[in-house]
């Protein structure tokens, strides 16, 4: 018995992992919904949330201007897409492997994933050198996760509710952005 005479036909049509990442993206939602204290915690924050990240999405926007200079094989375009994941490496590599091309899918996993170990490996220095919230933008999306136990630790306990809202909003952002930018 194929896998085929099981799964709907668009499953085995299409890219799966797209739909599994769709599906991941829904499921983080859901559980962040159902926690009535953060959203009771987020009341009380208003919009200071939202301002860390901005400068996360102007740092990041900024940092693959310059590099455009440097780096003339690659497309401003497809720079910024690359910075655009945010560390979020599984979603943005699939996304610019679509709209994009291999080498860009490439080079957006490898640069989401350096993001991800400088922050894991930094966060002290740079909470020191660039201010309290340096970590959870230098973290992007993974603020919300694999560099949430190094920023709490860095930060405090008071800084984990704004990391996980930061992860969260950049996570939902990555898709939107990356998709607005290639249309």
């Amino acid at each position: 018995m194929s896998y085929k005479s099981i799964l709907p036909k668009f499953f085995y049509n299409s890219n799966i992992s797209t739909y599994i990442l769709y599906i991941l993206l829904f499921l983080v939602g859901i559980i962040t919904g159902a926690n009535e204290n953060i959203l009771k915690i987020v009341k009380k924050m208003k919009l200071k949330i939202l301002l860390v990240v901005l400068p996360t999405i102007v740092g990041t926007t900024l940092g693959t201007y310059i590099l455009s200079f440097f780096i003339k094989d690659i497309s401003l375009k497809d720079l910024t897409a690359i910075g655009w994941g945010f560390g979020y490496y599984s979603l943005s590599s699939v996304l610019l492997k679509t709209l994009s091309n291999d080498t860009v899918s490439f080079l957006a996993l490898l640069s989401n994933i350096f993001r991800e170990i400088i922050t894991l490996v930094a966060a002290p220095l740079l909470a020191k050198f660039f201010g309290k919230l340096a970590p959870i933008s230098s973290g992007g999306a993974t603020s919300m996760d694999t560099t949430l136990p190094i920023i709490t630790k860095t930060l405090g306990a008071e800084y984990t509710v704004i990391s996980i809202f930061h992860g969260i909003i950049i996570t939902l952002l990555v898709p939107t952005l990356i998709i607005l930018l290639y249309k």
